[in-house]
């Protein structure tokens, strides 16, 4: 791994290796800075260290162990950074759910990945998280801890779970927090795939740290700025080029749980946010909203975008109208630890908003033909990173693994173009993949549910263009025999058992899908039937 060093070192400062040595140089460093705001909770960087080390005390006395899996399901707050910091400390791995997920869908990520301990909340959005996990089979949870609404029986009150700490030793964090290392694993980031099931990306100490060294200086992220995190910290957005990166920097994080125009302008003015991230639909839903004049966002300066086509016309009012001094774009996917390549803050409008920008510093990327030979510049081929981002494996499974890394090079599906400058453009996405509003939707995976209802015998799922989330999915739905079925009773069927962002916006039943020869549907009949 390069041993590259922070721009803001001093002498004798040491860039870290781990994230617990990075919280604790941030709290020597900057620490009587602001370092978490969330909503009446304001803590200096001193101040987290300390709340973490306290949560990280009551996991050992929790029985947590070095390699342990904890997981969070739970909205964006300072308490979820808190506890990932704390899972961080003592050497378990941290196991991040989405918040969109239902029962089945979390229950197969804690399942797959032997979470021994889960921190959720039963007050989100209305929703009772926890109790989606009610007659989910085969988990290996010890305990459930509720971080905000109220405790189910059975389950831990969060400052139950805090009280803990009074029994162990402040030394037994220490003696933990010293024996991480960069080549241990920091998380497991659990990201879907072609097969249809999500597959935990194992990802490491050092690669995150050096990966958001690297970041956060091509950005421009400085010391005091302050960082309105709306990409959900479950995410490698939120959580490594948000929190950890914030740390990394001596910026302050202010976790923002549910994207709403109006909450997050009011935020942007009442906090003087200056960073402020988001795919391409956040910029336009503040641009296009009528009361966007009335709410000051002057202090913002930085903003980074992507994860769906980003119009040109949208960096130019980014920085003519919302007066962003940088705007970056950029490219990458979990198994990269969220990063392969960024655009630099003095690039043109057009660079930035139809390219992916250059690799970072030290990595290798590769664009090869199928039959695995390298293609001259200006020439379409998959793309191949290798260097020190890159995941360590596919949580045990060796089969998946071994075909995404194949002598050292991660390939990842995705077909790109890259120029004599350097510059990387993304031409298609990996496989059958669509980005709904910012997340990754996987047909097959949404398939794989679908099929399972009564009345699906056949379903094929492409992703369409739309104006405000940028793609979403339409489903060709063949009946079982003898059964009759109802878009609209698909729909409402599907909001039930799959994430919002999966759910198709619309469903066509048809006799028959098209398969060639070898019996595999073949999707672009059904992109070409939807166009006519």
């Amino acid at each position: 791994m390069p041993d590259r060093r922070w721009s803001g070192a001093q002498p004798g400062d040491e860039e870290p290796g781990t994230i617990p040595e990075a919280l604790a140089r941030a709290a020597g460093r900057f620490g009587e800075a602001e370092a978490l705001v969330d909503g009446a909770t304001r803590l200096t960087f001193a101040e987290l260290a300390e709340r973490v080390s306290l949560a990280a005390r009551a996991l050992i006395a929790s029985g947590i162990e070095a390699g342990d899996r904890v997981a969070i399901w739970a909205p964006n707050g300072a308490e979820w950074v808190v506890t990932s910091f704390a899972v961080y400390s003592v050497g378990a791995v941290l196991v991040p759910l989405n918040t969109r997920y239902k029962g089945v869908e979390a229950g197969h990520v804690l399942r797959t990945s032997g979470a021994r301990l889960l921190f959720s909340v039963t007050d989100f959005l209305g929703a009772d998280l926890v109790s989606l996990l009610d007659g989910v089979p085969g988990l290996a949870l010890k305990e459930t801890v509720v971080l905000s609404g109220p405790v189910p029986p059975g389950c831990t009150a969060y400052d139950d779970y805090l009280a803990r700490a009074g029994t162990v030793p402040q030394r037994d964090v220490d003696a933990r927090r010293a024996a991480v290392t960069r080549t241990d694993p920091s998380d497991i980031i659990f990201t879907s795939g072609t097969t249809g099931q999500p597959k935990g990306a194992v990802l490491g100490h050092g690669a995150s740290v050096a990966t958001y060294l690297a970041w956060s200086e091509l950005v421009g992220l400085r010391p005091g700025d302050r960082y309105l995190v709306v990409y959900p910290f479950f995410h490698t957005a939120g959580l490594k080029s948000g929190v950890l990166a914030c740390v990394l920097r001596g910026a302050t994080i202010i976790p923002h749980a549910v994207f709403e125009v109006v909450p997050v302008m009011q935020r942007v003015m009442e906090e003087r946010v200056t960073m402020l991230p988001g795919p391409p639909t956040v910029f336009q839903s503040i641009l296009n909203h009528p009361d966007f004049a009335s709410f000051d966002l002057s202090t913002l300066r930085l903003a980074v975008t992507g994860a769906a086509t980003v119009p040109v016309e949208i960096i130019r009012r980014m920085r003519e109208e919302l007066r962003f001094e940088t705007v970056v774009t950029g490219y990458g996917l979990t198994e990269t630890t969220g990063t392969v390549s960024m655009c630099r803050h003095d690039d043109s409008p057009e660079v930035i908003a139809t390219t992916v920008g250059r690799p970072l510093p030290g990595l290798e990327v590769r664009l090869v033909d199928d039959a695995g030979e390298t293609v001259a510049s200006g020439e379409p081929g998959e793309i191949l990173v290798r260097g020190y981002n890159v995941m360590q494996e596919y949580y045990e499974d060796p089969a998946a693994t071994a075909a995404a890394m194949v002598d050292g090079w991660l390939h990842t599906g995705d077909v790109g173009v890259l120029g004599a400058d350097g510059n990387l453009r993304i031409t298609d996405r990996k496989k059958d993949m669509y980005i709904v509003g910012g997340f990754n939707a996987f047909p097959a995976e949404i398939e794989g549910i679908m099929v399972t209802h009564p009345k699906v015998g056949q379903v094929a799922v492409i992703g369409i263009p739309d104006e405000r989330l940028g793609e979403v999915g339409v489903a060709y739905v063949v009946p079982r025999p003898g059964a009759s079925v109802e878009p609209d009773e698909i729909i409402s069927w599907c909001r039930e058992h799959m994430a919002n962002f999966k759910v198709p916006r619309l469903v066509e039943v048809v006799e028959a899908l098209p398969l060639n020869p070898t019996g595999k549907v073949m999707k672009f009949e059904l992109r070409a039937r939807y166009v006519a």
